[in-house]
């Protein structure tokens, strides 16, 4: 049972009863009427890469562990209506690999594509390097099938695209991290298979220029304009230092950077349109320099550099993690107070900001200082937090973007969040839960 009881970070290890496997949507419901019935816990997990603590037993002992790993069908591929239909074990990348053999395209794109299953990305309503164009999970699903804790299943599958008939029930499961029901499979949106795509590097002064350049591209790019990324220098160097086969793409080190990605539907449109967009960005002094990647490993290798960014940090030693969103025009000002509080506070810890500029979204992590012991440093998880979330709080912002809540955020979570919107969750996590099996300690 040992890779089901620990998670990606080693932040969280746990014990259970049991790991449950079941194979069709039925068995789950069977699993959980059983185990509602007995009163047992039930945690229910996808493919073990989330990074808040949420698919994680806690230290009893009584839990049941429930893997959706088995549940890895494509049921249906519609192309003319531009939707299938999977099981929730199957994996992020085995989906974009069955939009694409019926040429079409699924956008959710994720560095874990490779483990990360179409059930957790739902459970957490992942996001992604793509949100800016197409928005996050909850905006990629039609429909869901759902077992309820009583063992019933609930759903709303199909391509329909207006169905105005009540509640949506759709999105309540999506991003309810397995405390109100077991997600076993959706029917997710499917996209026209972009011919052209583009992809520049740039170098920056500041994250203020970047919010000029973002806002530049969207005016040039319009639709066209799939994902804007940054990063400053501190994430590039610990990159090029522990991740092999890695290069700095720009002649000179600047400050910070910024990942473009642009994708059309005409073959050379958006390679044309990039370089035109690029060459005017440094006319006008939005850039210092600008590469455009002319092949696509040159555009592999330039999205390596943004993708490898936590794992070398991992690599680098410990790391406090957060994951905040702050309304866009105010991530300049974001990123420049919590370095500034941080620096007040704790003069030797390295901030290594990066992320999804485009949606607001930065992950705001703090590398431990040189030479440090590591367990001191994470021990200062929480003064840490602290003070990168009180900047977040001040200009608007969440506590989570992307990745929930879980375990790791919980407590947090009643601090940030508005009395009254808890108390509608915890009403509606009564009336579908109400002996409280599913994923007790997570969100709530």
């Amino acid at each position: 049972m040992s890779p089901y009881l620990g998670e990606p970070r080693d932040l969280y290890h746990g014990r259970a009863l049991c790991v449950l496997k079941p194979r069709t949507a039925r068995e789950v419901g069977d699993i959980l009427a059983l185990c509602n019935a007995a009163g047992a816990p039930v945690i229910p997990q996808g493919g073990n890469t989330g990074l808040v603590g949420g698919q994680t037993p806690d230290a009893s002992g009584a839990s049941v562990v429930l893997s959706l790993e088995r549940l890895n069908r494509i049921r249906a591929v519609d192309a003319a209506a531009d939707a299938m239909t999977v099981e929730a074990g199957v994996t992020l990348a085995q989906a974009q690999d069955a939009a694409q053999a019926a040429d079409r395209f699924f956008p959710l794109s994720l560095a874990s594509e490779g483990s990360c299953t179409i059930g957790g990305n739902l459970a957490t309503n992942a996001g992604g390097v793509h949100v800016i164009a197409f928005g996050s999970m909850r905006d990629l699903a039609l429909g869901v099938e759902v077992a309820l804790p009583d063992g019933r299943l609930l759903s709303t599958l199909g391509a329909l695209r207006k169905d105005n008939t009540g509640y949506d029930l759709t999105r309540l499961f999506i991003g309810s991290e397995g405390t109100l029901g077991v997600i076993t499979a959706a029917t997710l949106k499917l996209f026209p298979r972009p011919r052209s795509r583009a992809v520049g590097f740039l170098g920056l002064r500041d994250p203020a220029q970047a919010l000029k350049l973002l806002n530049f591209v969207k005016g040039r790019a319009g639709p066209m304009l799939n994902a804007f990324e940054v990063a400053s220098r501190s994430g590039l160097d610990l990159v090029l230092r522990h991740i092999p086969g890695t290069r700095d793409p720009l002649a000179q080190p600047h400050e910070w950077y910024a990942l473009v990605e642009l994708a059309a539907f005409a073959d050379g449109e958006a390679e044309r349109a990039g370089a035109e967009i690029l060459a005017a960005a440094l006319d006008a002094g939005l850039a210092q320099d600008a590469t455009l990647a002319q092949s696509l490993d040159q555009a592999a290798a330039l999205w390596k550099l943004r993708e490898s960014l936590s794992e070398a940090q991992k690599r680098e030693g410990g790391s406090i993690k957060h994951d905040i969103a702050v309304p866009v025009s105010e991530i300049p000002r974001f990123i420049d107070e919590a370095g500034r509080r941080l620096a007040a506070a704790f003069p030797p810890a390295r901030p290594v900001p990066f992320g999804h500029m485009g949606d607001g979204n930065i992950h705001y992590n703090v590398s431990q200082p040189v030479g440090a012991d590591k367990a001191q440093f994470l021990a200062r998880w929480a003064e840490i937090n602290a003070i990168v979330h009180g900047v977040v709080r001040e200009l608007g912002g969440s506590i989570s973007a992307e990745h929930g809540i879980g375990r790791l955020k919980r407590d947090l979570l009643h601090e940030t969040k508005d009395p009254v919107a808890l108390d509608a969750m915890r009403a509606i996590k009564a009336a579908l839960d109400p002996n409280g099996i599913l994923n007790p300690g997570v969100l709530l």
